[in-house]
Order: C-alpha cells, then sequence, then structure tokens
C-alpha cells in the first residue's frame, strides 16, 4: 500500500470527473489549510500528473484514482466539507505523520 511521511509532501492533486466543481471547493480550502508549503491542484482522475505527491478524490472515483496512481497514496473523502479523510491528510502534514491510503 502506497504511503508518504507527511512532511514530505509538495503537492496535493484533487482528481475530479463529474465536472461539478468539488474539487475546485476542496482544492481553495485545502490552500487555505496548507499555504504556503504545499501547493494543491486539481486535475482529471484519468490525467494525474506527475508531481503529485498524494491524490485525494471522491470515494466514488478512488478505485480509478489508485490504478493510475502508481505508488502514489490516494486518500478518498465522502464529504466535502468536514471529512475526517481529509482533517487527517491535514494534520499529518502540519505535524509529521504517514499518509497511507
Amino acid at each position: 500500500m502506497p504511503s508518504i511521511d507527511g512532511a514530505a509532501v509538495r503537492t496535493i492533486v484533487i482528481a475530479c470527473d463529474a465536472g461539478m466543481a468539488s474539487s475546485v471547493l476542496m482544492s481553495a480550502q485545502l490552500r487555505k489549510q496548507l499555504a504556503p508549503r504545499v501547493v494543491v491542484r486539481h486535475s482529471p482522475v484519468d490525467a494525474l500528473p506527475a508531481e503529485a505527491d498524494v491524490v485525494l478524490t471522491h470515494d466514488k472515483l478512488a478505485g480509478r484514482a489508485r490504478s493510475l496512481a502508481g505508488d502514489r497514496p490516494v486518500v478518498a473523502y465522502t464529504q466535502l466539507v468536514g471529512d475526517p479523510a481529509v482533517a487527517g491528510l491535514v494534520h499529518a502534514i502540519r505535524q509529521g505523520g504517514q499518509i497511507t491510503a
């Protein structure tokens, strides 16, 4: 299972597919929480950029993202606001800790 130390994360990609702007909203939330240390981008799930250290996506896209992410962890969320998986990701980056998915 892919993992990375939160202190090593420099780029998070929020993978989307539905075109409902949830990835844009999630990107804005994470930028506020993690700037300037971490770059947060959004990308179609089928075109994950090579520089992504961690991929964050809705749980309905997680299987597809994992099949394309290679050795990068994929963190799946279910709620746009207040999701525990996103909170855990932010905590691991700020405080150090393994991100595994």
